[in-house]
């Protein structure tokens, strides 16, 4: 993240402004999409999941701006979300011991999230998995029809899209600046 800060920093105005101008572009189209794309949702089609697409675009910056740290952010939300389920699913068989149920169905499955990141190396980027978990539980408790298949879908759709502009911006930017700096 520090390169690019320093990357940008560096950049003349007129390419800065471009840049910027360019992002903004982007965000106005991510929100087009969601308007576009939400009522064929299979849940939320009254309000959209615009949030998870800026979530998922900020996670491509703190992946390190390349195509191959945003494979880890994509794996990274199928991890968290599938981590996510187990949560619930592990919560469900503690049931019994009430109060600390879902703690420690989240102890359980942090510490293998966790371990994830010294076993396997395209496997561990922790924060894409963190915040896809969250966004998941978001959805999961504030979205009434969600359920474990419709909330995974409608995450990986939005946060894929996010990816996706997190990789178009940091390319496009790229571009502006050569040909603006010339």
């Amino acid at each position: 993240m520090r390169v690019v800060t320093k990357y940008f920093k560096k950049m003349k105005t007129i390419s800065f402004a471009a840049g910027s101008a360019y992002t903004a572009l982007l965000a106005f189209l991510i929100v087009c999409i969601d308007q576009s794309i939400k009522k064929f949702m299979p849940i939320g089609a009254e309000s959209g999941f615009t949030y998870i697409a800026f979530v998922a675009w900020a996670v491509y910056f703190f992946s390190g701006c390349t195509l191959k740290g945003g494979i880890r952010a994509a794996i990274g939300y199928v991890i968290g979300i599938t981590f996510s389920i187990g949560i619930m699913l592990l919560a469900g068989v503690f049931s019994a011991t009430g109060f600390v149920a879902v703690p420690l169905a989240v102890f359980f499955v942090v510490f293998v999230v966790l371990y994830l990141e010294k076993a396997a190396p395209w496997f561990d980027l922790i924060p894409a998995m963190f915040v896809a978990s969250g966004c998941y539980f978001g959805i999961m408790t504030y979205v009434p029809e969600a359920s474990f298949c419709t909330a995974a879908s409608v995450e990986l759709i939005y946060g894929f899209i996010g990816l996706l502009f997190g990789w178009i911006t940091i390319t496009g930017k790229g571009m502006i600046s050569k040909a603006l700096e010339k």
